[in-house]
C-alpha cells in the first residue's frame, strides 16, 4: 500500500470526526438562534438554522444509510448488528428532526424548541459517541473510493 492510500484510508476516520463536530456546531447555532429570536415571533434566520442543520444532519445519515454502513458491513460482517443499530438511530433522530422543524414553522415558544433541541441534542451526541467507539478503527482502513461530502454530508 502506499503513503498516498494509506493517507486516503486514514482520512475516512477524520473524515466523520468533522462531520460530527460540524453538526454539533450547527446545533449550537440553532440553539443560539432560538434564544437570539424575538419570542412573539419567529425570526427568518431561526428558521433557516433549523432547516439548515434538519437537512445537514438528515443528508449525513442518509449518506451513511446509502454508502458508508455498506461498505463497513461488506468488509467486516461482524459488524451488522452495530450498523442496524446506527441505522435505527437515524430513524429515531429523523422523527426528532421532523418534529423540530415543524415546531420551528410553527413559530413555537422558544422553550418549546428548546425541548426538541435538547432531545436531538441528546441523542445525537449518543448516537455520534457509539457511531466513533464502534466505526473510528475500521474507518482507519476502510478501502471506500467516494467524495466524503457525498458519504457524510455537506454543511
Amino acid at each position: 500500500m502506499t503513503e498516498r492510500e494509506t493517507t486516503r484510508l486514514i482520512a475516512w476516520s477524520n473524515e466523520l470526526r468533522r462531520a460530527h463536530a460540524r453538526l454539533r456546531e450547527a446545533l449550537r447555532l440553532v440553539r443560539d438562534g432560538v434564544h437570539a429570536a424575538d419570542p412573539q415571533k419567529p425570526g427568518r434566520d431561526l428558521l433557516l438554522y433549523c432547516r439548515g442543520f434538519c437537512t445537514a444532519l438528515d443528508q449525513h445519515h442518509r449518506g451513511e444509510d446509502r454508502a458508508l454502513f455498506p461498505a463497513i458491513e461488506a468488509a467486516h460482517p461482524e459488524l451488522a448488528p452495530v450498523l442496524r443499530t446506527l441505522t435505527e438511530d437515524h430513524a429515531m433522530i429523523d422523527v426528532l428532526l421532523t418534529a423540530l422543524a415543524a415546531s420551528a414553522a410553527s413559530g413555537a415558544p422558544p422553550e418549546d424548541l428548546d425541548r426538541h433541541l435538547d432531545g436531538v441534542g441528546a441523542i445525537m451526541e449518543n448516537h455520534f459517541a457509539f457511531e466513533e467507539r464502534q466505526l473510528l478503527g475500521v474507518l482507519e482502513a476502510l478501502a471506500l473510493d467516494a467524495d466524503p461530502p457525498d458519504v457524510l454530508g455537506r454543511l
